[in-house]
């Protein structure tokens, strides 16, 4: 009874790998739901007294139901009859493709997670990287949103901080649904962006049942009310300048509204922008086709230098903050309202009519986008450089930064001007590109490196076109 058992090492690391699967898929994960589940109900109760646009039912279902619910969806189901018959493929295997599509989609939103850990981290990693400010709200407008509307947040998307730092200025708002791209489907962030209520999108799909299923998830989670932010541009600006809208979701959420139905489907503009962007030069150089492009490993190289650079010079004291994040809110698009004004009822519409009228209030959200897009220190700073295109020094750079605000007031932009300071301002921008050596200074002259013009214009792109 008491002697030793001889064991094959490849048989001991394979029954000790069962063992630990066991023990996490019975034990752990069960206990952490029901830790969770408890901690859910608390802080349901708590956020439902502060939230401007409450938790949703539908946010609150359990995903399997959600995920069955899409599957009996009667579009789904006529997708997957039609693409049997055409494809000659047996109806059980679509279904079963049909299935791991809408697993891949639908999101487990878990409150806890949302607004304890998430709301917590997104808080630490804005103001730990950034001065973070909220510009110009529109708050009246804001207030007369009806409580029931299903709430779109529409962004420019200059950089993947932007769902950070939206989700955080957001939070006594709403719980938003944001559509991720592919890059996050990754172990075990893909986990965490579930439980935030994020659902993932394949850029650039060509899979017709795919695109179904997408659709039909999204049109449910619109006619349920579920908040959400999007981002027409569809992928981050490579060049800093706004990109031509893809208006692929904003189709899939008119699909699930109605005119005469109980919830009205608005949309809030809401514009972002930085005196850094983490990836600039990462989003310049994927932007120039002949330019040599780095392979994952020096990708995730450069990544861990400029992590380790920043931390030596935090261990040193001298680690400065990456500049102003602000976030501006416009005036709301009521949808019902557009239609009015124009005669329009999506569910009428189709074909080229339709594509037509997707396209003229894609337009019209970006420009309401556009307008409010905020004016932070560094591209003022660029766009005077650029326009001048010499040596200045910084009183001429004073001088032409406080002209520029002008012609941009005049315009209608929202200026952020911190401490409302013109020279700190000018000041703090200035150090931001100094310390950067993307500007240069001798003999009490400022100037441009040449070869640091590319990112100067980078910058100087996210304002320009509110000086047309």
């Amino acid at each position: 009874m008491t002697s030793a058992v001889i064991l094959p090492l490849w048989f001991f690391v394979v029954v000790a790998v069962l063992a630990a699967w066991a023990a996490y898929d019975k034990l752990l994960m069960p206990a952490l739901r029901w830790f969770l589940a408890g901690r859910t109900n608390v802080v349901l109760e708590e956020v439902s007294t502060r939230l401007r646009i409450s938790v949703r039912p539908f946010q609150r279902t359990r995903r399997q139901i959600l995920i069955h619910r899409l599957l009996g969806d009667p579009k789904v189901q006529a997708a997957v009859e039609q693409y049997a018959a055409q494809n000659k493929v047996p109806l059980p295997v679509v279904l079963a493709t049909v299935e791991r599509y809408a697993r891949e989609i639908v999101p487990a939103f878990n409150a806890y997670l949302y607004f304890r850990i998430g709301n917590w981290i997104g808080r630490k990693v804005s103001q730990g990287l950034y001065r973070v400010r909220l510009g110009f709200v529109d708050t009246e407008a804001l207030k007369a949103v009806p409580e029931n509307a299903t709430v779109v947040f529409v962004m420019n998307h200059r950089s993947n901080m932007d769902y950070i730092l939206a989700g955080y200025l957001a939070a006594d708002q709403a719980a938003l649904s944001y559509a991720v791209g592919e890059w996050a489907r990754i172990w075990p962030l893909a986990a965490l962006i579930r439980s935030m209520g994020a659902y993932f999108v394949r850029r650039n799909s060509k899979d017709e049942l795919y695109r179904r299923v997408l659709e039909r998830y999204i049109a449910m989670a619109t006619q349920a009310g579920v908040p959400q932010a999007v981002f027409p541009e569809g992928g981050l600006t490579r060049d800093g300048l706004m990109r031509e809208p893809r208006l692929g979701v904003v189709d899939y959420m008119l699909r699930g509204f109605w005119l005469d139905g109980a919830r009205d489907l608005v949309f809030v503009p809401l514009g972002l922008n930085y005196d850094r962007v983490l990836e600039d030069r990462t989003l310049l150089l994927s932007a120039d086709p002949n330019a040599r492009k780095p392979g994952r490993f020096w990708a995730a190289w450069n990544t861990l230098g400029f992590a380790a650079n920043n931390l030596r010079l935090m261990l040193n004291s001298a680690w400065r903050r990456f500049g102003y994040a602000c976030v501006n809110f416009g005036a709301p698009v009521s949808m019902r309202e557009y239609c009015a004004l124009r005669g329009l009822d999506f569910q009428k519409l189709s074909g080229d009519e339709r594509k037509r009228a997707i396209s003229d209030l894609g337009s019209h959200l970006m420009a309401a986008v556009g307008r409010i897009v905020p004016v932070v220190p560094v591209p003022l700073i660029a766009t005077v450089f650029l326009e001048n295109n010499k040596q200045i020094s910084e009183l001429e750079l004073k001088s032409g930064v406080e002209q520029l605000i002008e012609r941009l007031e005049a315009a209608g932009a929202h200026v952020y001007i911190p401490r409302k300071d013109l020279d700190y301002a000018v000041t703090v921008g200035l150090r931001m590109l100094t310390l950067r050596r993307l500007v240069e200074e001798k003999d009490g002259l400022y100037a441009v490196r040449p070869v640091e013009l590319p990112l100067i214009r980078y910058y100087a792109n996210s304002i320009s076109h509110l000086l047309k």
